[in-house]
């Protein structure tokens, strides 16, 4: 064990002192996560598209559609936690590796509960289901460990882009997984979890086997080995700055989360309500996670070269416009639903790249990971509450006034930009 331990003090300090040789770590941990988030998207999809649809069918009742979604949201809270301690003491190999393959293990139990007519296991599994979420956006910060301040957007935008290979394929493979699970007497709905299972233990085993050395490891060391001895690390994390620009970053995304995962949870309900058959929901909600990952080197490049205010704007006027057109295009028109979902990811994904690379700015190595995981417990959490309530705005109203005022709501954020602009705690400021 000591061997060990002074071999892995050499290997540290080899990436220490070259330049050259944490350049190509910082690729290939790229590469790495861009093939394990190819299966994270793909364990994702599974929960977003037919858990409100198994819970309906389960449960008797649309008032409990949002359940699934809000369990696995509130899972992944805890889950985000966790990941994020176990990251900050172990590493990302470590933390990512086991709650992507807890989150496996949460979705087999889904596939037993449609199995068994039990809803206790169903709620319970959708509990476990949800630290597969939480990895899933914290896996982006992986990329960043290793960035300079000119790449971190950029890096979280390769993540991120990555997912979406896998996220959209998903729900166009209902249909498929749903033929398989008939085929060895499941329900047809319980077969999008068969395939979450299989993707998110591999995306687990991918992490833990390829993320060699790690780079939040490396990236710690290096930061204690150039820092100033005279500034303990706690004043900078608690400088007025840096504590406004984690408290930026983090309402910049429970804001987008809420919005959006109260407006997507309700949608396949609200389809199938206008006669929309399994395939077009799977369409709808495949174009909805194109739109939520797809643009995002586009997004990375942007925030880091537009800045991250600028942006956290353009997300709030995006949501805005989903809203709109999400309340008032008919309920029967799949374009009007195509539209309004489409835009509802791309407002997200705006949200989310601009809040994590302020994170990122206002956050050191040394507490990086355990502020992250802090902060997506708050995300998860504001998921959960937004997919919990959507069924009982629509219980109690429609479908057209939760699009609304999913839309209005996201422009809080346009008055926190300008509490931000202040604190000069967002980038580039001087360019808008």
């Amino acid at each position: 064990m000591e061997r060990l331990c002074m071999n892995n003090d050499q290997v540290i300090q080899e990436y220490i002192n070259s330049e050259e040789k944490r350049a190509q770590l910082y690729k290939k941990t790229l590469w790495v996560v861009v093939l394990s988030q190819i299966f994270g998207g793909a364990g994702l999809a599974a929960g977003i598209t037919v858990g409100a649809l198994l819970a309906q069918d389960m449960l008797g009742t649309d008032s409990f559609a949002g359940l699934p979604v809000a369990l696995f949201t509130l899972g992944s809270a805890g889950a985000a936690l966790l990941v994020g301690r176990l990251s900050q003491k172990a590493g990302r190999r470590v933390g990512l590796g086991a709650g992507f393959i807890t989150g496996g293990i949460g979705a087999l139990g889904v596939v037993g509960a449609a199995v068994l007519d039990n809803v206790p296991l169903l709620l319970i599994s959708l509990l476990i289901y949800g630290a597969g979420t939480a990895t899933n956006l914290q896996a982006r910060y992986a990329g960043t460990d290793l960035a300079n301040d000119k790449q971190r957007a950029t890096a979280v935008s390769i993540a991120m882009v990555s997912t979406t290979f896998g996220a959209v394929a998903g729900p166009n493979l209902v249909g498929v997984m749903g033929r398989f699970a008939e085929s060895i007497g499941v329900p047809a709905l319980g077969g999008p979890f068969i395939l979450a299972a299989a993707a998110y233990i591999t995306a687990g085993l991918v992490l833990f086997i390829m993320l060699k050395p790690d780079p939040l490891l490396i990236a710690r060391a290096l930061s204690e080995s150039v820092k100033d001895e005279s500034v303990a690390i706690d004043q900078f994390d608690v400088s007025g700055l840096k504590r406004r620009g984690v408290i930026t970053g983090a309402i910049v995304m429970v804001l987008t989360q809420i919005v959006m995962v109260a407006v997507m949870t309700m949608t396949p309900v609200h389809m199938g309500h206008h006669g929309h058959d399994l395939n077009a929901v799977g369409l709808v909600i495949g174009l909805h996670i194109a739109a939520m990952y797809l643009p995002s080197l586009v997004t990375g490049v942007l925030v880091d070269k537009l800045g991250r205010t600028f942006m956290a704007a353009a997300s709030g006027v995006t949501l805005l416009a989903a809203g709109v057109v999400g309340a008032f295009a008919p309920g029967e028109s799949l374009t009007g639903m195509i539209v309004a979902l489409m835009l509802l990811g791309l407002g997200w994904n705006f949200g989310l790249i601009s809040g994590t690379a302020t994170i990122v700015d206002a956050t050191h190595p040394s507490v990086r990971a355990k502020t992250q995981g802090s902060v997506d417990v708050f995300i998860a959490l504001s998921g959960a509450a937004g997919g919990a309530l959507s069924g009982m705005v629509v219980g109690a109203s429609s479908f057209s006034m939760l699009s609304l005022w999913g839309g209005l709501l996201s422009l809080i954020l346009i008055p926190l930009i300008f509490w931000a602009r202040g604190s000069k705690t967002m980038r580039n400021e001087t360019q808008l």
